[in-house]
């Protein structure tokens, strides 16, 4: 069995980073060395660092290639290569792409069935195309009246590893400012204002009829199937209560000091976005990531909508003295791994797998450092 060595390497270890070398056989880390090797071949990294392959658990990035404008509908083959280069070029190994199922508005991509898109992602995985593992992260819309029927298609899937429930509903949660909403749903929807006030008309309605049973179906379904379960946009303590008491094993991306919080408390691991910490703050106007990191509040980092935004995230972190680089990386690799139940990767440790990430760190003239992605390789194989 061929084994391949990286050599010259700062090497991300949980704890510390160590200059030395890596070796993979069988897709698998045989053995982390610190200090120079002898041995004469191998991929000699030149001083970059080696990280673990990152672990993507929420990203919306397929459906934008799926639907990248309001009413254009991608091709399912060509939108899952484009997303899946994407995503490797990242340095995301592992992802798990988040489709949403549920929407009362039918000219919408979470309002259509998913068949043929699982469909192609299984084809592409059976014929080696794609760069990354794909798993499937669930986004479950409450209120609208289509939500189980057009989870039908992942029921008992073997790739669905997540399931989130979310609630849109202007008012509260994500959206508790109204005028935030307003500028989103016109905005990246494409929605006119007339129609954005007709759906907040009917919001309420929906929310009462179909929001509570739903929940109790998807709460039920992750028990019985073992699927780890997420909440989302957690707003107050009580949000954080009730997704603890349903199981729940992850709060995504909580809106409030309180409720994250409340999470850590209750040992719900908190996700935020990439785009959050990078910007500064969230667009939705709701808590800055970085403000959850710097109370040891921030458990996982989602890429969100720019795949690039981990790596990026992961370095303005440790430029602003909020995290080292060991604590901002597993945020991003071990964290979301053990999350979603893969304890086989996520580390650069003996076993485990063989996703392996060579980061550039490049000098920028503003005295801050851009990490580049140099070279990709998933169970060993290199795929970039």
């Amino acid at each position: 069995m061929t084994a391949t060595v990286f050599k010259n390497a700062r090497m991300v270890l949980p704890g510390e980073v160590v200059r030395g070398s890596l070796r993979a056989e069988g897709g698998r880390i045989a053995s982390v060395d610190t200090g120079a090797t002898m041995a004469p071949e191998g991929i000699d990294l030149g001083g970059d660092y080696l990280l673990p392959g990152l672990v993507e658990v929420h990203t919306d990035n397929f459906e934008r290639h799926l639907m990248p404008r309001p009413k254009v509908q991608w091709a399912e083959m060509p939108a899952l290569l484009a997303h899946d280069a994407e995503i490797a070029a990242a340095g995301i190994t592992t992802v798990l792409d988040a489709l949403g199922v549920g929407e009362a508005d039918a000219e919408s991509l979470r309002g259509s069935a998913w068949n043929r898109v699982l469909d192609t992602i299984d084809t592409c995985t059976e014929r080696n195309l794609l760069r990354a593992d794909h798993h499937l992260h669930v986004r479950c819309e409450l209120p609208a009246p289509n939500t189980i029927d057009l989870f039908e298609p992942f029921h008992a899937h073997p790739r669905l590893s997540l399931i989130s429930l979310m609630d849109h509903t202007p008012g509260q949660r994500q959206w508790e400012d109204i005028e935030q909403a307003r500028t989103y749903y016109t905005g990246k929807k494409g929605w006119s204002t007339e129609k954005f006030e007709r759906q907040v008309a009917h919001a309420a309605t929906l929310q009462a009829q179909y929001a509570q049973p739903h929940r109790a179906y998807f709460v039920d379904y992750c028990r019985t199937h073992g699927i780890s379960l997420a909440s989302h946009d957690d707003t107050t303590v009580a949000h954080v209560e009730q997704a603890h008491a349903e199981g729940a094993a992850m709060s995504e991306f909580p809106t409030t000091l309180a409720a994250a919080r409340a999470a850590h408390e209750r040992g719900l691991l908190t996700v935020m976005g990439g785009p959050n910490v990078v910007r500064g703050g969230s667009h939705s106007g709701n808590v800055a990531a970085a403000d959850l990191a710097r109370q040891g509040l921030l458990d996982i980092l989602s890429s969100d909508y720019v795949p690039g935004s981990l790596l990026s995230a992961v370095m303005r972190l440790v430029h602003d003295g909020i995290l080292t680089l060991p604590q901002a990386v597993a945020t991003v690799t071990r964290n979301p791994a053990r999350s979603a139940g893969m304890a086989d990767r996520g580390e650069l440790a003996h076993g485990l797998r063989a996703d392996l990430i060579q980061v550039h760190m490049a000098e920028l003239s503003d005295g801050t450092q851009q990490a580049v992605v140099r070279g990709v390789w998933r169970e060993g194989a290199r795929v970039l």
